[in-house]
C-alpha cells in the first residue's frame, strides 16, 4: 500500500550534516516514488495561513459581477479570476466545478499585508526544498534557487461550491493532471477530496494532516531531472456524502522558474538513461500548458 510520506523540515533546517543528510534523502525517496510529499515544520506561521483563507473566503462571497470584473485574461501574466467551469484541468472532461483568483508577486503585495507576507513565506519554503533537491541530485546547493530568482510565482485561492444540481458526466471538482511548474505548496481546508495517482495507477486519498503543508513536483522538474522526479497526477473528486453540500477551499503556492531558464536535463540524472525530453524555455512551456488548459 503506497503512502504519501510525512517529513520533518525542521531536522533540515536545524540538523548537523548527516541529520540534513537522511532529510534530503527522504525527500528524494518520495520524488521519486511518489512526487508527493507532507512537510511538517514549515516555518509557515498558522495564523498567516489562516488570515489568507479568511481573505479568499470574503473574495469568493463577492458578488460575480464584482469578480468578473478582474478576469483572468492574459496568459503572459497568468493573473486574475476563473470563473466556474472556465479551466478544464482535463481538456477531455468538462470544465472544472471550481473557482480561483490567481495572483502573482505585484498582486500579492498591493492586495494585503498578509497576502504579501504569505507569498513570501511559500518563497522562502519552496527554496529551502529547492535547496535539498540539489543536494539530492548532487548539485551545488543553490543551482536550483538562483534559477528561480525572478519569483515567477504564482499564488492560487481555489472555491469548490456546494452543488446545487448534478455533474456533468466526468465531471469533477478538479480534472485529473499534473502542475506545470517545479514544485506545488498545497495547503488544504478539512473538507479533502484531493487524491494522487500512484506509479501502478491506483488512485489514494491525501487527507489534510492538521499543521503540515502538501508538496509535490510539477512537469517541469521531472523533465529537468529526467524523470527522476515524478510529476504525478492528481484530482479533486465530487464527495459522495454530505459534504457535497460544503464549500471547499485551498490554496496553492506554484513555484515556476525564470522564464529564460532552459529545462534541459541534468548531468546527474543522465546514468541510467538517455535524455528524454528536449530542452524548451521555463516561460515557454508554461505557455504551452496555459493554452491548452483555458
Amino acid at each position: 500500500m503506497v503512502t504519501i510520506p510525512v517529513i520533518d523540515l525542521a531536522a533540515f533546517a536545524e540538523g548537523n550534516t548527516a541529520t540534513r543528510q537522511t532529510v534530503v534523502k527522504q525527500i528524494y525517496q518520495a520524488c521519486h516514488e511518489i512526487g508527493f510529499m507532507y512537510l511538517q515544520n514549515s516555518r509557515i506561521s498558522k495564523d498567516l495561513v489562516e488570515q489568507v483563507f479568511t481573505h479568499s473566503k470574503s473574495f469568493f462571497n463577492l458578488p460575480l459581477e464584482v469578480k468578473q470584473k478582474q478576469a483572468w485574461n492574459d496568459e503572459f501574466s497568468n493573473t486574475g479570476y476563473v470563473g466556474l467551469e472556465r479551466e478544464r484541468l482535463n481538456p477531455n472532461q468538462p470544465g472544472d466545478l471550481k473557482e480561483a483568483l490567481n495572483l502573482g508577486k505585484q498582486e500579492a503585495v498591493r492586495i494585503a499585508p498578509s497576502i504579501h507576507a504569505f507569498y513570501d513565506s511559500c518563497t522562502e519554503l519552496a527554496n529551502i526544498m529547492l535547496q535539498t533537491f540539489a543536494l539530492a541530485l548532487e548539485l551545488p546547493e543553490n543551482f536550483f534557487v538562483t534559477r528561480h530568482n525572478q519569483q515567477n510565482h504564482t499564488l492560487r485561492s481555489l472555491h469548490y461550491p456546494p452543488l446545487q444540481t448534478p455533474p456533468k458526466r466526468g465531471q469533477m471538482r478538479a480534472g485529473e493532471h499534473s502542475d506545470y511548474g517545479s514544485i506545488t505548496l498545497l495547503f488544504q481546508d478539512e473538507v479533502g477530496g484531493l487524491e494522487v495517482e500512484t506509479a501502478s495507477g491506483y488512485w489514494i486519498a491525501a487527507p489534510i494532516i492538521p499543521d503540515t503543508v502538501v508538496v509535490n513536483i510539477g512537469d517541469l522538474m521531472q523533465r529537468w531531472t529526467n524523470d527522476m522526479f515524478c510529476s504525478t497526477k492528481h484530482r479533486v473528486m465530487i464527495p459522495n456524502d454530505n459534504r457535497v453540500q460544503q464549500s471547499r477551499y485551498s490554496i496553492a503556492f506554484f513555484c515556476h522558474p525564470n522564464d529564460d531558464t532552459e529545462i534541459a536535463c541534468l548531468e546527474s540524472c543522465q546514468k541510467e538513461r538517455s535524455p528524454i525530453y528536449p530542452p524548451i524555455l521555463a516561460g515557454e512551456y508554461l505557455l504551452q500548458r496555459l493554452q491548452a488548459t483555458y
